[in-house]
């Protein structure tokens, strides 16, 4: 009877929604008044890059900065000032309204983020907040909406009532719009929030077999950030195992390479290119540099939860390290961010090809592909957890021991924590320890990740492509 009776108790969908609204609305005023009456910002430092980037946008003659705008587009127009009013002038003159974001130090985004922010600089300074927390809201509903074979243990059935799946949907889309790591990260002004956006409109229509379009957003989502490429691999697995039954490894390798996949393949990446070359025209070699080829090399020597970050301090510049020619080849190999690499994408790629042969299993597969990406990453911070987390509402139904599993990622999490407030809050010279509690954290979370794999209950059925 209990278990008959169970939706009655969960509110209705709308309701959840209003309440999160209202939360991040709440939230939003609130940093504003606290952030004018205390010295610790409730503000995120990225906001006000975000901000100042959209300014530089807006400013290309009126700072002593020179940010014009230095693609190839903007240089070849400006050519044309002075001259006759023509369809080519009035494209300069749009073009010469726009600076360049890049001359923001730090800002290491595409320069859409700072278009999308211009109402920051136009309407009110919180605008991209109430954004970002809009964002959240979108990205409650997509979960609310993707199939229930994606987010329920047990197949949907004809005799499962409606209110069931409705009430069950409910509850996973309130795990993500209920989260404080969610609604405290986009309040605070990170713009996390439009990735996921993208990420699960691109899951959301690779689970309806809609791949032109899941090909298309997931070449802005790879544009916008560039680790959703690896979701490519899963999306390919997937569409190679759809129209016939097939268990041998080499009929796998062949659907790979089936015309199906080339096209989803091809269509992902001319959007991607597309999208990256009209940057380059109009902002240059700069928009190149910080928005894909600077985290090739990015070191950041700042204690993190990853455990290259020791090595990386010992040895940065200027931070009373060695000098790079007394380093040993093996200490410099090892320092190099080519080398997590290694890891990362071995299992990033291997777990995209092995989980996401199943179609309904692509939110485990991108969340194994993500989680282990984030782990063996060269800098992770928390924020970095959100890439992952956002597909838990769709996989925890489907874990049979969810509980052991939270309480040694957030163990091990607070184990780091504790020794990581000694070195950035009293100034204690604790970098080895922290480090060996993030050799701790590297286990235990490489634990729960084993651990869920090793719970998770798979769909059997699948097919592959002719």
């Amino acid at each position: 009877m209990v278990k008959a009776n169970w939706p009655k108790h969960v509110p209705p969908f709308w309701s959840t929604l209003v309440a999160s609204a209202v939360l991040r609305v709440g939230l939003i005023l609130y940093s504003e008044w606290h952030d004018a009456h205390s010295g610790v910002k409730y503000t995120d430092v990225d906001y006000h890059v975000f901000s100042d980037a959209a300014r530089f946008l807006l400013q290309p003659n009126r700072t002593q900065l020179d940010n014009a705008a230095g693609g190839p587009i903007a240089r070849r127009l400006a050519l044309h000032i002075g001259r006759r009013v023509t369809p080519e002038s009035l494209a300069l003159a749009l073009i010469q309204l726009l600076a360049s974001p890049y001359t923001r130090e730090t800002y290491r985004y595409t320069p859409l983020l700072a278009l999308l922010l211009l109402p920051n600089e136009l309407l009110h300074p919180s605008f991209g907040k109430y954004l970002f927390a809009a964002c959240d809201l979108v990205n409650g509903a997509l979960i609310y909406q993707i199939p229930p074979r994606a987010q329920t243990a047990v197949q949907v059935q004809d005799t499962q009532s409606t209110r069931e799946r409705d009430a069950m949907a409910t509850l996973l889309a309130g795990t993500h719009l209920l989260n404080p790591l969610v609604f405290s990260i986009s309040t605070r002004g990170s713009s996390e929030s439009i990735l996921c956006t993208f990420i699960l409109l691109t899951l959301y229509f690779a689970l309806k077999r809609r791949w032109d379009t899941a090909a298309i957003l997931l070449g802005v989502s790879t544009h916008w950030k560039i680790y959703p490429v690896i979701y490519g691999i899963s999306c390919v697995a997937a569409i190679a195992s759809q129209t016939r039954r097939a268990n041998k490894g080499y009929r796998l390798l062949r659907g790979l390479f089936c015309k199906e996949s080339i096209r989803f393949a091809v269509v992902s990446a001319s959007t991607f290119f597309i999208y990256g070359a009209l940057c380059y025209a109009i902002w240059g070699y700069p928009f190149l540099h910080e928005a894909f080829l600077y985290h090739l090399h990015r070191l950041d020597h700042r204690h993190n939860f990853s455990p290259y970050f020791y090595l990386t301090y010992l040895t940065y510049p200027g931070q009373g390290g060695e000098d790079l020619l007394d380093i040993p080849l093996w200490r410099l190999f090892l320092r190099s961010p080519l080398t997590s690499f290694i890891p990362q994408l071995t299992l990033s790629l291997g777990f995209g090809i092995l989980f996401g042969q199943h179609r309904v299993d692509l939110p485990f597969a991108w969340f194994a592909q993500t989680y282990a990406f984030v782990l063996f990453n060269r800098v992770c911070t928390s924020q970095y957890f959100l890439w992952y987390t956002l597909f838990l509402p769709l996989i925890v139904p489907r874990i049979r021991s969810p509980w052991l599993c939270a309480v040694v990622w957030f163990g091990t999490q607070a184990l780091w924590l504790a020794e990581a407030y000694r070195l950035e809050f009293l100034g204690e010279n604790v970098h080895f320890s922290l480090w060996l509690r993030g050799l701790t954290y590297l286990a235990g979370h490489a634990w729960v990740l084993a651990k869920v794999i090793d719970d998770y209950t798979m769909d059997t059925t699948y097919t592959t492509c002719r």
